[in-house]
């Protein structure tokens, strides 16, 4: 069943696309069906940067136990780094 509910996040980063790397600037994260993963349901996560067109998206079907386990892998990773180390704030342009 698909939930229908979309959540969407400003963000900052980069992704890599077919021409290289680009800025990201949003995240869209959704339950429904994949377009490639091998499951009937999955958690969908498009990074993307709409100023750039289509084309300025990464897109990732999870299941949701893989899900589930990011989320577990980012905050184990910002938690064995000093706080704000990969914080916009002290990033060097």
């Amino acid at each position: 069943m698909c939930t229908y509910l979309t959540a969407k996040t400003e963000i900052a980063g980069s992704g890599k696309g077919p021409k290289g790397y680009f800025p990201l600037t949003q995240a869209m994260v959704y339950v429904d069906h994949p377009q490639h993963a091998p499951y009937e349901h999955t958690v969908n996560i498009d990074f993307l940067n709409p100023a750039q067109g289509p084309s300025a998206r990464v897109a990732v079907e999870l299941t949701e136990e893989a899900a589930l386990d990011l989320v577990e892998a980012i905050r184990e990773a910002l938690a064995s780094a000093p706080p704000g180390l990969a914080s916009a704030r002290t990033a060097q342009v």
